[in-house]
């Protein structure tokens, strides 16, 4: 039951489009779908020991009244960057060679610094652990990580299969594909600074 509320919770967490996916888009259009799985493999086992830290520490990370807003604001920089540099390189055409390490490593990178789950596991996290769906010791954590790892390994996966029948059956070019991604990355930039301004100036 608790591996499978991992999976379920963090499948879900992965479904709504973020720095993550995206960047997974972005890999499987320009580098091809072996590279993809190489991200998603080392990207979900990196999710796992993120997701066992976020668990240990949900609730003091929830009592914690201004880490919201710093997390506003970090994704308004991560995302404003990721928009930035795959703007400025929509119109150059995709390399065909690149390091078998390489998506590992980017995957293991994001895998720890993943801001934009934070938040979510802070939500999701609380609410398990005090109405005791799972328990919050080393072992049901352990159990609870493990499906948080699968959940977010089907979630990416099918991200992936999506970005190729998306490219082959509508004939996008990499550049119109970028193109949008990068639109996407402002979007979502420019809705967490919406959102900080609404809650400084007009939420009473």
């Amino acid at each position: 039951m608790t591996l499978f509320l991992g999976l379920i919770a963090n499948f879900i967490g992965y479904v709504p489009p973020g720095n993550i996916n995206l960047t997974l888009v972005q890999i499987t259009v320009n580098r091809g779908i072996k590279e993809a799985l190489r991200f998603i493999i080392s990207f979900s086992s990196a999710e796992f020991f993120f997701t066992y830290f976020i668990m240990h520490a949900a609730k003091w990370l929830s009592q914690q009244v201004k880490l919201d807003t710093v997390i506003d604001w970090v994704m308004v920089v991560l995302f404003g960057v990721l928009g930035t540099v795959t703007w400025m390189h929509r119109k150059k055409p995709p390399e065909t060679n690149y390091s078998e390490h390489e998506s590992i490593k980017y995957g293991i990178v994001l895998g720890f610094v993943n801001p934009m789950q934070v938040p979510f596991w802070m939500i999701t996290g609380t609410y398990l652990i005090t109405h005791q769906w799972i328990l919050d010791g080393t072992l049901a954590l352990v159990i609870f990580s493990l499906g948080a790892a699968a959940g977010a390994f089907l979630a990416l996966f099918l991200y992936a299969k999506f970005a190729v029948y998306i490219k082959s059956k509508f004939a996008l070019s990499t550049r119109v594909i970028n193109t949008g991604i990068a639109l996407l990355f402002f979007s979502l930039a420019a809705y967490h600074v919406v959102k900080q301004v609404y809650l400084v100036f007009f939420k009473r």
